[in-house]
């Protein structure tokens, strides 16, 4: 049975990673990187201040956040991968690695399972739809969330098994958490905040720039 599902896994990403372009080598290797986001993480900050005001809830909800991204990130890369050391597809010791089609050589760290980028963007769009509950912000998060994750399968980074499991994780934390910050500090009244648009515009900006960043260098190789 594990041996059918790894085997599924593999052809899975397999076929993922093979529609390549010099196109998209660029974007994605744009969107799955961290500083392109700092505006979207900034926008959000902006916010939950604006709507909140410094109050102590605003601590609450920033030390929500924190937490989730603990678990998320650094809980899942040092205590679980360390429980499963799934190499990735991109690693040699996979035994797919001669068919894996890489970007610029990249091949990520050793192990992948689960996916830290699956966790962490899970995390972030369930965390933050949960405080707002607006069903425009949570399509463009998602969405958001689902590129992330495609990203590193297109990068030959990570299965998809990885991914999913990352982002099954990611989003339990913040339900999780979302749930016990909400019991003691009453989180529900920020919901359908007019300016949850704002965290909208930062998200389509951030993927305009990357289409931009990446027809320039197309342009420019």
């Amino acid at each position: 049975m594990i041996t059918t599902l790894n085997n599924l896994d593999a052809a899975i990403l397999l076929w993922l990673n093979s529609f390549h372009s010099t196109f998209f080598d660029h974007f994605m290797s744009l969107v799955t990187g961290k500083w392109i986001w700092v505006p979207m993480y900034a926008c959000i900050l902006v916010v939950l201040t604006l709507r909140v005001s410094f109050k102590p809830k605003l601590l609450i909800i920033l030390a929500t956040i924190g937490l989730g991204l603990f678990f998320s990130d650094f809980f899942v890369s040092e205590y679980i991968r360390p429980l499963f050391n799934r190499p990735r597809p991109s690693q040699p010791g996979s035994g797919i690695s001669h068919l894996v089609h890489l970007v610029d050589n990249y091949r990520g760290g050793s192990y992948g399972f689960p996916s830290c980028h699956a966790s962490n963007s899970f995390m972030l769009a369930t965390i933050i739809y949960l405080i707002f509950r607006n069903k425009a912000l949570a399509c463009f998060l998602y969405a958001w969330a689902i590129i992330m994750c495609y990203s590193r399968a297109y990068l030959g980074v990570h299965y998809p098994g990885d991914l999913l499991v990352g982002a099954i994780w990611g989003s339990g934390v913040s339900y999780m958490l979302y749930s016990l910050a909400n019991r003691f500090f009453n989180l529900s009244d920020l919901k359908d905040a007019k300016q949850t648009a704002y965290i909208n515009m930062a998200v389509t900006a951030s993927f305009a720039l990357i289409l931009i960043i990446s027809a320039v260098q197309v342009c420019e190789s």
